[in-house]
This record gives C-alpha cells, structure tokens and sequence, in this order.
C-alpha cells in the first residue's frame, strides 16, 4: 500500500503525488481512495485503493530510466496501421498502459505528424494524453517544473518546438 507523499502512476492520467487516503462513500460503498494531485493540469484523481494493483498504479520511474526513454523513442520505428480506427485503438491501447516505453514512440510520432501536417481531432486528443502521461513523470522523476520537462522533450527529441506550442 502507498502512503501520502508517494509518487506514482495512474496509468492513462499521469504521474502523480499522493496527498491523502481518504475513504468516501460511493453508491453505498464505503471504500479508500488515494487522493492523487497530477502535476500537469492541476488535476486531482480518486484512486481506489483496493484496485490499484489491478488498475496498474505503480512507482515512478527513476531518473535515468527517462534518460533510457529518450533513446529508445528515438530507436524506436514507429508501425503506424493504414486503417485509422485500428491505429486510434492500438495507440489507445498502449497509451492507457501508462507504460513509457510504449507511450514515448507514439508521442514523438504524433509531435512529428502534427508539426509536418497537423492532426486530426481524435489524434490531438490522443496527443494530449500522451503529453499529459509524460510530461507528469518526467516532473515527479526528475524533479522539475512542467516547463523544464517540455524544455527536455523538445531538446532530447530534437524538435526545436516545446511540445506546449503545439495546438492539443
């Protein structure tokens, strides 16, 4: 079980703190909650406890595992499906995972798509997810602000933009 000030990852919303365990009644069931505030976005989450092995929750990654990422998105071939609907769900998928190394190959794809010809509404949507998903670990892993993980993105994938700049 986590505690208050653990740093974890509710897979498809980001990384995030832990900053209380509260139990709250919903539909008659009284039940505990990780109360998760996610660095991106302000955002605070209600994380079943019972469930969080299930979910997927887990630890943040340390800091050189993000120096890791970087060179496999890089390495990476991203296979992109000809078919929309099967490409959305297999990114969809892998975006939900909440698993970096599956995150960070469709992130620099759709950043490269979009600032080569734009994306379509679904892909920003997606876009913004993945953003969200990365730039939130990378905050809590390496302990830094928003701007200087989008700084880093930019920097390390060579894309000469902060990913905020690009439309979501």
């Amino acid at each position: 079980m986590y505690q208050v000030g653990d740093k974890i990852v509710y897979p498809m919303h980001g990384a995030g703190v832990i900053e209380a365990i509260e139990e709250k009644e919903i539909l008659g069931n009284i039940n505990s909650y990780y109360i998760l505030r996610v660095p991106t976005g302000n955002i605070s989450l209600m994380v079943p406890v019972k469930n969080a092995a299930e979910i997927g929750v887990r630890d943040v990654v340390a800091p050189e595992v993000i120096d890791r990422l970087f060179t496999h998105i890089l390495d990476t071939n991203v296979d992109m499906h000809e078919n929309w609907n099967k490409r959305y769900r297999e990114n969809m998928t892998k975006i939900k995972s909440g698993d970096l190394f599956e995150i960070g190959p469709i992130y620099y794809y759709l950043m490269q798509k979009e600032l080569e010809k734009g994306l379509s509404t679904g892909e920003k949507k997606m876009f913004g997810s993945a953003h969200q998903i990365l730039v939130s670990e990378i905050i809590l892993s390496k302990n830094i602000s928003q701007k200087e993980a989008e700084e880093l993105i930019a920097s390390r994938l060579g894309t000469g933009e902060t990913p905020q700049a690009i439309s979501v």
